[in-house]
């Protein structure tokens, strides 16, 4: 059934799971209609802490009375159909709408929409794009999965013909959407909790850019066959960006400084069009940088104004984030929760100048680790010293046939120095223990693995 979002002006939404990156950010645009909002969440986090302060009334803990009185009932697509508010919702016949389909809703009818998706990169890229539509003196309206200090969070209301936005593939999410700019930025594979094998997966992808308005535009990674053949076969106009000149958009004279940070001229079909020096970090950071502009020329947006903007980009909250300096080690947190995004984060954090570099791991989900695995045993192989805590179920229940000291005997099978310390205290415990002023502490994971860098930061200094 059609549910039309612009009808429940004054009227009350319940927001399941309203703690989330994408949750919480989407409540904004509901309260510019004129929607009153309420939700719940298992936990207390710094996103609902913040609701609390717009005056969005935030029940802990999912109850059946909870949803009683609303008119519609938004669930993320991590929230179970026995969940007790849902179940309530259906018995009272409230209507209910999933995150992404809500998310469709508000963009619907945009002039344009630009949806970034991929393994990889979505939210950084989505907030490069942006913040540069904002530098080049556009109004977007954006939604990003993290938080960026130009939108003040993930979320900016501007103009409705003009919207960016993340697009996750998780439980196909992304099919509710309609671009008009769809961006593939690459196609490893991931969510085997929902997806079959890869060329599933893949196929994904190609239903996204199914979804795109006539006369759209897929912009994608050429180099990438799993990113390309979607868009080839989607038969809609195509511009690509990669390493190779054959690209529509590639970098030339790419340099890198002490830190790992990229300075190219962006070529655009073989023409120097603009410089970009990066703040950020990392040669995957270029290939986002390309995406975004390559999305940004599909707009009004000067090529001058957006190569500024990019050059300017401070990067998104947890994607290699230092989060406070502790005996005299640095310590970042990267939201980085599959195998290549964790290589990736380490590539980065070796390029720091630090005498040695920590990995620790929260592994993500059982189904990812049991699918990953050997991928994981070496993912780290670049950090002198591996930890790895417990797995994050966030979603799932324990199978009882993976286990994180399984991944730490692999690894150690692989000659990685890996070290099993189940819990946060146990990790601080063993990091103060044996770092040394000079080193580099990189946490990772998409769970709750960034409260460990809290914990430190508010421990402070060790006593001696």
């Amino acid at each position: 059934m059609m549910i039309d979002i612009e009808q429940f002006t004054g009227k009350r939404v319940h927001m399941v799971g309203i703690g989330g990156s994408s949750m919480s950010g989407l409540v904004d645009f509901l309260l510019q209609r004129g929607i009153r909002v309420t939700g719940s969440d298992r936990d207390n986090s710094h996103h609902v802490e913040a609701l609390a302060a717009k005056g969005v009334p935030v029940m802990i803990g999912h109850r059946a009375e909870n949803v009683r009185g609303a008119d519609l009932l938004v669930f993320s697509a991590a929230i179970h159909p026995d969940n007790p508010e849902r179940m309530e919702a259906l018995r009272l016949g409230i209507p209910e709408m999933e995150r992404s389909t809500l998310l469709g809703e508000l963009m619907r009818g945009a002039e344009t929409a630009i949806c970034v998706s991929g393994t990889h990169g979505k939210t950084t890229t989505s907030g490069m794009i942006g913040q540069a539509l904002m530098d080049a003196g556009l109004n977007p309206s954006v939604h990003i999965g993290g938080e960026l200090d130009t939108l003040h969070g993930g979320t900016r209301l501007g103009s409705r013909e003009l919207f960016v936005a993340e697009a996750c593939e998780y439980h196909s999410s992304f099919l509710e959407l309609r671009p008009t700019v769809a961006v593939i930025l690459n196609v490893a594979g991931d969510h085997f909790d929902y997806y079959k094998d890869m060329d599933d997966y893949e196929n994904a992808f190609r239903d996204f850019l199914d979804r795109l308005t006539p006369g759209g535009v897929a912009v994608c990674w050429g180099e990438d066959a799993r990113a390309l053949r979607p868009a080839i076969r989607s038969g809609r106009r195509i511009v690509t960006f990669g390493w190779s000149g054959n690209n529509d958009f590639s970098p030339a004279d790419l340099s890198y400084d002490e830190f790992g940070r990229p300075r190219f001229d962006v070529m655009h079909d073989g023409e120097r069009e603009a410089h970009i020096e990066l703040k950020i970090s990392g040669e995957f950071t270029v290939l986002n940088a390309l995406a975004a502009y390559a999305a940004c020329r599909q707009t009004a947006a000067s090529p001058a104004d957006v190569a500024a903007s990019l050059s300017r980009f401070g990067g998104v909250h947890r994607r290699f984030e230092l989060t406070s300096v502790t005996d005299g080690v640095r310590l970042y947190h990267d939201y980085g929760h599959n195998p290549e995004e964790m290589r990736a984060a380490i590539s980065v954090a070796v390029k720091q100048q630090a005498k040695r570099v920590w990995a620790v791991m929260q592994p993500h989900t059982y189904s990812r680790v049991k699918r990953l695995f050997d991928d994981y045993l070496t993912c780290t192989e670049a950090a002198d010293i591996t930890l790895v805590t417990d797995i994050c179920a966030a979603r799932e229940t324990d199978p009882g046939d993976i286990s994180s000291q399984m991944l730490v005997d692999g690894m150690k099978a692989h000659g990685v120095n890996a070290v099993l310390t189940p819990s946060f205290d146990d990790t601080e415990r063993y990091l103060r223990g044996h770092w040394q002023p000079g080193d580099l502490v990189l946490t990772m994971g998409c769970g709750d693995i960034n409260l460990l860098n809290e914990q430190i930061a508010k421990h402070g200094d060790t006593p001696r």
